[in-house]
C-alpha cells in the first residue's frame, strides 16, 4: 500500500518547529525534525514512523516545508500549497490518501486527486460547520456521536483511534514532583473546562499545580492592555488561573511534562457531548500519569480500573485530593492505565485496523 499521510500544524506549535528546525535546509530534514519531536504522533500510522519507503508524510499547511519540496522538485513559479500537495501525491504515486486536515482540504480537493489514488480517507473528531467531506471514502474518528453527525451529513463514518506512541515508554520512570498538570486550550469552546480549571488553580497554595494553556486569540486580546479597555471581561481568564498559567507545551516537552506529573487533568470540550477519549487521554496514560477526567463514555481500557473520573468541579477537587493522599495505591492504577493503552492501542493494532478499513471501502 502506497500511503500518503497529510497533517496540519497548530499555529501555536509553529514557533517551536521553526526553532527546532532552524539549521535544516531540505524538505526531508525539516520533516524529520517534526516527526522526531512526536507532536501528534498518536495519529501517525506505523509505516510513517518506521520510515517505510512506501509511506509519505507531510504537513500540507507548513509553507516552509512545502515550498522546499517544490523547489527541490523544480516546480516553477510560486505554486499554492494545494498545488504542491497535489504534486506530492502524484509524484509519490499514492494509492491511499489519509488526511488529518480535511477542513483545509475538503471534498473539492478530493475531486482534484490524481488517478493513482484509489482511496481517500480523513480524520475529523469535531463538528466543522458546513465543511463537506462527502467525497472521502470515509471520515474516521473515535467519538460515536460525532461519527453519527457525519453520517447525517451524507458521509460514511468509521470508528478509529489514536495509538500509543512507543516513544512514550522513555518518559515517566522517575520522580513525579508535579501534583496536577493540565495542558490544553482555553477558549469559548471550553466553558465547563474553564470552571473546573478555576477551582483546581486555587489548590496552588498547597499543591504543585501546573496549567499550560493555549489561550485563544480573543482571550489574549481580552487580557492585553488594550483589551482591558474593551467590554471583553467575559473572555478573560479568572485571576486564579491567569496567576499560574504558563504557555502551552508540545512534542517531547509535553511527554516530559506528563511524565513528571502524578495527575494529568483532562476536560472534554463542550462540543463533544458525553463522548470521551481525546488524544490527551492517550498521552497522559501512555506517559504513566493518573488520568483524572470528566465522566462520560470512554473507549475500552479507560475505566474505573485505570482512570479516575469526576462529575463536576467540586467532585474533581475531591478526586484529586483523594488520589494524592493515597498516592501509593493510586500509582498502581496509573500503571495499569499505562499498560492498558500500550496493549489495546498499539501502533501495530492501529495500522492493522486502518488496513482493514481500507480493504472494506
Amino acid at each position: 500500500m502506497r500511503l500518503f499521510q497529510n497533517y496540519g500544524l497548530y499555529p501555536s506549535y509553529l514557533p517551536r518547529l521553526n526553532q527546532l528546525a532552524m539549521s535544516t535546509q531540505s524538505f526531508a530534514e525539516r520533516r524529520d525534525v517534526f516527526l522526531n519531536d512526536r507532536f501528534g504522533a498518536s495519529h501517525f500510522l506505523q509505516p510513517v514512523l518506521d520510515g517505510s519507503p512506501e509511506a509519505f508524510f507531510t504537513n500540507g499547511d507548513d509553507a516552509v516545508l512545502q515550498r522546499r519540496w517544490a523547489r527541490e522538485q523544480g516546480m516553477s513559479g510560486e505554486p499554492t500549497l494545494e498545488a504542491i500537495l497535489l504534486a506530492q501525491i502524484e509524484h509519490h504515486a499514492t494509492e491511499v490518501f489519509y488526511n488529518l486536515d480535511p477542513v483545509r482540504y475538503p471534498s473539492a480537493f478530493v475531486a482534484k486527486l490524481p488517478g493513482c489514488v484509489k482511496t481517500a480517507l480523513c480524520w475529523r473528531a469535531a463538528p466543522s460547520g458546513n465543511a463537506d467531506f462527502t467525497a472521502y471514502a470515509a471520515v474516521l474518528g473515535n467519538f460515536p456521536s460525532i461519527l453519527d453527525m457525519w453520517r447525517d451529513k451524507g458521509c460514511r463514518a468509521e470508528s478509529f483511534f489514536p495509538a500509543h506512541d512507543p516513544v512514550m515508554d522513555e518518559y515517566g520512570h522517575g520522580e513525579r514532583p508535579i501534583d496536577v498538570v493540565f495542558v490544553g486550550g482555553y477558549s469559548r469552546h471550553h466553558r465547563a473546562r474553564a470552571r473546573t480549571l478555576e477551582q483546581v488553580a486555587r489548590l496552588a497554595g498547597g499543591r504543585n499545580i501546573v496549567l499550560c494553556l493555549d489561550a485563544s486569540r480573543l482571550t489574549r486580546l481580552a487580557e492585553s492592555a488594550i483589551g482591558r479597555l474593551l467590554p471583553l471581561r467575559q473572555h478573560r481568564r479568572p485571576e486564579a488561573v491567569a496567576k499560574i498559567a504558563q504557555p502551552p507545551v508540545f512534542g517531547r516537552d509535553l511527554y516530559d511534562l506528563l511524565g513528571s506529573a502524578k495527575i494529568v487533568l483532562n476536560g472534554a470540550i463542550d462540543m463533544s457531548g458525553s463522548d470521551r477519549g481525546n488524544m490527551r487521554c492517550f498521552e497522559a496514560m501512555g506517559c504513566g500519569a493518573l488520568l483524572v477526567s470528566d465522566a462520560g463514555r470512554y473507549p475500552g481500557g479507560m475505566d474505573s480500573e485505570t482512570i479516575v473520573t469526576y462529575a463536576g468541579g467540586s467532585d474533581c477537587l475531591a478526586q484529586i485530593e483523594t488520589s494524592l493522599n493515597n498516592w501509593t495505591e493510586i500509582k498502581a492504577k496509573a500503571e495499569r492505565g499505562r499498560a492498558a493503552v500500550r496493549d489495546l492501542y498499539s501502533k501495530q493494532q492501529q495500522w492493522a485496523l486502518f488496513r482493514s478499513l481500507v480493504s472494506r471501502l
